[in-house]
């Protein structure tokens, strides 16, 4: 049968009964609509909240920790050679939290292929003078441009400007909460206290807010020279060396391998943050979940409007099939039918959910957490659209197949006589 006449038979039969056409098309189109507008807005969320840590965090990093020795006297001596030795409070004793031979490390590193970026760092425990009163706190010792460019670091520094660190000496950036705590403002002095009762001034030269408030609360950040002077450290002393790479998925097996090689510790962003990827694939989940079931739901609603549609015409069916239509096409005109409806609707629907997308981006989003956030976030992945015109298709198609079926096994000759 020719393909354009069954297109036209099926437009007619659309426009005949336009009214419940438009009810199905509006169904399908209000679906994917919040499909669309539901899947961008969790997504966007899912990135706001996983780039504040994710977007803070090495993919790998490199450390020693403190721990005991594994091999105690004890265990060495020949005389017990031959015993089970039983040890109890072990002391950590004689572990270094430096890394041993940093620079070397950094340059082996900035030759493999696999490492995209490099970013040393000292982490030191000091209190805060405020007065008689000391605040705990830590000062990251970090070089302020390797910081900004794998970190975003720059974007997160409310105040002041992130390379004064390097520019300006014995300087110092105060997490928000911790400046508010201390009282201080750019350009004043604070005092630190190191752990072995050493005493150091910082000029304060901004504000750090990372969205996380306990962590603003004892985060500061300094460069590294100056937090090598405030320990009585030598200019190669390092704690830790934070790696981007390639491929973050074989950051673990990276990790393994760089601590064995450069006997240090090792820990890996799936590690470190394995919370808030099964956070991010719940959300993301749901709103799946709940978009697909608005697009069944509105394929109950097709379904039903093609079954009255075959009652009410059951005989333009007896006269198509009189007349030499066979079954297979009038299943054909009635799937074209379902198909034109989730198309139409699907497509209307695809703009809509842009649009309300793009208008909740515009919505002011301002809070004193998140600093970097001006407005509700929203992800605009094309592959949303496409999964979103494709359920529109196979949800429609699938609500189309059995009542296009039932109008394929009309008996022409019953209809007629019955009439």
């Amino acid at each position: 049968m020719n393909v354009l006449l069954i297109v036209k038979i099926a437009k007619a039969l659309l426009l005949a009964r336009w009214k419940q056409t438009l009810v199905a098309a509006v169904g399908v189109t209000f679906s994917i609509t919040m499909f669309i507008t539901l899947l961008s807005f969790m997504t966007g969320l899912n990135d706001l909240l996983d780039g504040l840590i994710l977007n803070r965090t090495a993919h790998v990093r490199l450390y020693n920790d403190i721990k005991p020795s594994l091999h105690q006297p004890i265990d060495i001596s020949t005389e017990f050679k031959q015993s089970h030795n039983f040890i109890r409070s072990i002391k950590s004793g004689s572990s270094r939290q430096e890394i041993y031979n940093s620079g070397a490390i950094i340059q082996a590193l900035k030759k493999d292929s696999r490492v995209t970026g490099i970013a040393p760092k000292i982490t030191a425990q000091v209190f805060f003078n405020d007065g008689s009163i000391d605040i705990t706190g830590v000062i990251n010792g970090i070089d302020a441009q390797a910081e900004s460019n794998l970190f975003h670091f720059t974007d997160y520094v409310v105040e002041g400007n992130p390379l004064d660190l390097k520019n300006v000496s014995n300087s110092i950036i105060l997490g928000k909460g911790l400046a508010a705590k201390l009282l201080v403002e750019i350009g004043d002095v604070v005092q630190v206290t190191t752990a072995k009762q050493q005493q150091f001034s910082l000029k304060v030269v901004g504000f750090f807010q990372s969205g996380l408030a306990e962590l603003d609360k004892v985060q500061s950040y300094a460069s590294i020279a100056t937090t090598q002077k405030i320990l009585g450290k030598p200019n190669d002393y390092i704690t830790d060396i934070q790696l981007k790479v390639v491929d973050m998925l074989q950051a673990p097996a990276i990790g393994k391998e760089f601590a064995q090689l450069f006997q240090t510790d090792a820990e890996d962003i799936q590690t470190a943050n394995s919370q808030f990827e099964t956070g991010s694939f719940v959300r993301s989940l749901i709103s799946y979940a709940v978009g697909v079931t608005l697009l069944v739901v509105a394929g109950f609603g097709i379904y039903n409007i093609l079954n009255m549609m075959i009652y009410e015409k059951m005989d333009s069916i007896a006269i198509l099939k009189a007349t030499g239509f066979s079954g297979v096409d009038v299943n054909r005109i009635f799937l074209v039918i379902a198909l034109s409806i989730g198309f139409f609707g699907g497509f209307v629907g695809l703009g809509f959910g842009f649009l309300l997308s793009f208008a909740i981006d515009q919505i002011p989003f301002n809070t004193a957490s998140l600093p970097t956030v001006k407005t509700y976030p929203i992800n605009y992945n094309p592959i949303f659209y496409v999964i979103g015109s494709t359920f529109s298709l196979i949800t429609t198609y699938l609500a189309g197949w059995a009542p296009s079926r039932k109008a394929s096994k009309i008996d022409p000759v019953i209809i007629i006589r019955g009439k």
